[in-house]
């Protein structure tokens, strides 16, 4: 069994939602998915319920390029992002079999190119409604970018940086369980006025706001008072921010390094709820 190229791919929280902002902006964190392009079957074949996989191929070859000669091609797939939770593992999943094609066929290309291709791969299996070109940007680059989905990658980025002494943060994800509630677009745009206040902050590049204003966005369109009313808490116990990511139903939290009382005492307080808490940082390499 011969590996012909490895890839991988980061997952990220968000700042802006596009279905409800318009612009899609997420911050990469140090979680990743990594996959093998094999040319013989693994011994467990991976899940992919949207057919995720096969779209990336297809997307692949779309945009010229070929694929590995071999007689069969086969994934496998370690990854430390939970699935279906806000959290981009579609997306990190996307970018990191790209980055394995590329490896196997020697391909040489730039990030937005593979930011157009996990796009195409998102909108035609159907596991995104916007393609979720944040998201991909998310698994590729470190930082964060607010970018327009409507145009191509590499016209698309209106804004991007980084958190500044990003190593000073610790952050908490809170695995909730599995999304019950699918977005509903209609519903995002009721609550338009609070993403507004999400977009203003950016614009004001006061990111950590800007994630606090996007979350209680997302919990009004969710309707998931559950949710904010745990974000809530978590700001009174001392997170700097407390937020849903993507559609839900995720939560994370950012706090000081420095304060590890208090992410004792958050873990602590979310314990009996048996949701699982992931510790996590924000990335700041490529590597």
């Amino acid at each position: 069994m011969a590996v012909l190229g490895r890839g991988e791919g980061h997952g990220g929280i968000s700042i802006l939602h596009a279905l409800g902002a318009g612009y899609g902006s997420v911050l990469s964190l140090d979680l990743s998915t990594r996959v093998q392009l094999r040319d013989t079957p693994v011994k467990k074949e991976p899940e992919d319920p949207h057919g995720l996989l096969p779209a990336v191929m297809e997307a692949w070859t779309s945009a010229g390029h070929s694929l590995p000669e071999a007689e069969e091609l086969h994934w496998a797939i370690r990854s430390d992002i939970p699935t279906g939770r806000g959290l981009k593992s579609s997306a990190a999943l996307a970018i990191a079999c790209i980055r394995a094609l590329c490896d196997a066929t020697e391909t040489n290309l730039e990030h937005h190119e593979m930011v157009d291709i996990s796009t195409a791969a998102q909108l035609s299996c159907g596991c995104s409604m916007t393609g979720s070109v944040d998201d991909s940007w998310s698994a590729v680059e470190p930082g964060w970018k607010v970018v327009d989905p409507s145009v191509p990658a590499a016209e698309g980025v209106l804004m991007q940086g980084e958190i500044p002494n990003a190593d000073d943060w610790t952050v908490l994800v809170v695995d909730r369980g599995p999304r019950e509630v699918q977005p509903d677009p209609e519903r995002f745009q009721f609550a338009a006025g609070q993403f507004q206040q999400a977009i203003t902050s950016v614009e004001q590049q006061q990111i950590f706001n800007a994630m606090v204003h996007n979350g209680r966005a997302v919990a009004t369109a969710l309707g998931d008072n559950l949710g904010r009313k745990t974000c809530n808490d978590m700001g009174i116990l001392g997170s700097r921010v407390s937020s849903i990511t993507g559609s839900g139903p995720a939560i994370f939290l950012i706090i000081p390094s420095s304060q590890e009382a208090t992410v004792r005492r958050i873990k602590q307080t979310l314990g009996p709820r048996n949701w699982e808490i992931i510790e996590t940082s924000i990335r700041t390499s490529e590597a």
